[in-house]
């Protein structure tokens, strides 16, 4: 884990439950659950849970022009399934999911959901290059991991990004440091803009998400998330800082064929 991924001065205590430490599928008020996954290998990979997944997830999956890239969607909705199937004690092949209304024109193609009656829950799903990420809260949340770009694509997306953002990059010198400053404003504009629902239909220069949390959306919370350290991974969540982020790393083992443990660490 690479705690340079942090944000500065957050609320939130990022906790990452020890080995022996149960998981409580449980949705709380004040806390917001992280699972981190890498999609398993060798065997495993053979043996991942992919008759889970529905016909147009199967599809997406076989899609992909790289396995690998197709690897790590099919692990990502098998650990999807599975963690809701565990929060509501349900099964991961029975979960159906649907499109919440576009805030910005009314549309079904908003924020994911669990199809009605949906349960007390709310979650996002980001997979970036071998990594993906799950977020669940009581409240809207939208995640996002990123592998940190090289210089020329900074270049061309901060282009992209609200102008004081631009500033701040531009005070950073080429390097290490500034792909990791892009990556951690990239990944929070990504993680709220999930979280209102309008993807990047809204223009990423509409909001600041830059070094001062001040002027951040008043209505929600960004929060950095430890990550390996060819990435960068950020939550926002609706509503004040929640108490506790907890991340987890599902183990491979997780999304075989076979009954998941009850309690990954």
């Amino acid at each position: 884990m690479n705690g340079s991924m942090l944000l500065p001065a957050t609320a939130t205590e990022i906790r990452q439950p020890g080995p022996d430490e149960p998981s409580a599928f449980t949705v709380a008020a004040d806390r917001i659950d992280l699972w981190l996954i890498h999609p398993p290998e060798g065997d495993a990979a053979g043996a991942l849970a992919r008759g889970e997944l529905d016909e147009r997830e199967r599809a997406r999956a076989d899609a992909f022009v790289r396995p690998s890239d197709g690897l790590l969607y099919a692990a990502a909705h098998v650990a999807l399934r599975r963690l809701i199937a565990a929060y509501t004690a349900g099964r991961p092949q029975d979960v159906r999911f649907m499109r919440e209304a576009c805030p910005g024109c009314g549309e079904s193609h908003g924020r994911p959901a669990v199809a009605p009656p949906p349960p007390p829950l709310h979650f996002s799903l980001s997979h970036s290059a071998g990594v993906a990420l799950v977020g669940v809260a009581d409240r809207p949340i939208g995640v996002d991991v990123e592998r940190l770009p090289g210089a020329e694509t900074v270049d061309i997306c901060s282009r992209s990004l609200h102008p004081e953002e631009q500033a701040e990059l531009n005070e950073v010198p080429e390097g290490e440091a500034r792909r990791k400053l892009f990556g951690r404003i990239w990944t929070r504009k990504e993680a709220y803009l999930k979280g209102l629902g309008t993807g990047l239909s809204r223009s990423p220069a509409e909001d600041y998400l830059g070094a001062d949390r001040d002027r951040h959306p008043g209505d929600w919370t960004m929060v950095g998330i430890p990550c390996v350290a060819t990435h960068a991974a950020s939550a926002a969540v609706r509503g004040t800082p929640p108490a506790v982020a907890e991340v987890r790393t599902l183990p491979g083992a997780w999304l075989t064929d076979g009954r998941p443990p009850a309690a990954p660490a």
